[in-house]
């Protein structure tokens, strides 16, 4: 079995206001394979955290396909504690607007042998933050792929 471990983060300026997510996908030994950056329009900080996580298993299912995905572990790390409490659920969700976003996880997470949701302290999230930034700052308001 594969795995892979991902990075998400998202944010917004405002809450709600411009919102972007970073994900930054690395192998099982902690080399960074492919980061990406997306800016969202208008969310809230914690719809853009669900956002991240969406996009990224998206991601993984679409670079590795079906077959290979279904064999493998997904280790999401992120800094939003409550994101992943709910994901693991440990809290409910009570903003009727993250419970559609929960839902698409939790059926994305069917195309895979394991996904673990951990929460990490921010500085361990540099990377994925960094490029959350870069979406929210307007530098490119298109998905962008950097090696």
């Amino acid at each position: 079995m594969n795995k892979m471990i991902v990075y998400t983060d998202g944010g917004s300026r405002g809450n709600p206001g411009p919102a972007g997510i970073g994900v930054a996908i690395m192998d099982e030994a902690g080399n960074l394979s492919k980061s990406y950056s997306k800016f969202l329009g208008r969310k809230t900080n914690n719809e853009a955290e669900y956002e991240a996580v969406i996009f990224a298993l998206e991601k993984i299912r679409s670079l590795f396909g079906k077959e290979k995905s279904k064999k493998m572990e997904v280790d999401m790390r992120m800094d939003s504690q409550l994101v992943a409490r709910q994901l693991n659920g440990e809290y409910k969700i009570e903003n009727e607007r993250l419970a559609p976003l929960f839902i698409k996880i939790w059926n994305l997470k069917l195309d895979f042998s394991k996904v673990n949701f951990t929460h990490v302290p921010r500085e361990q999230n540099k990377e994925a933050d960094r490029l959350a930034n870069e979406a929210m700052d307007g530098e490119n308001e298109k998905l962008f792929y950097q090696l």
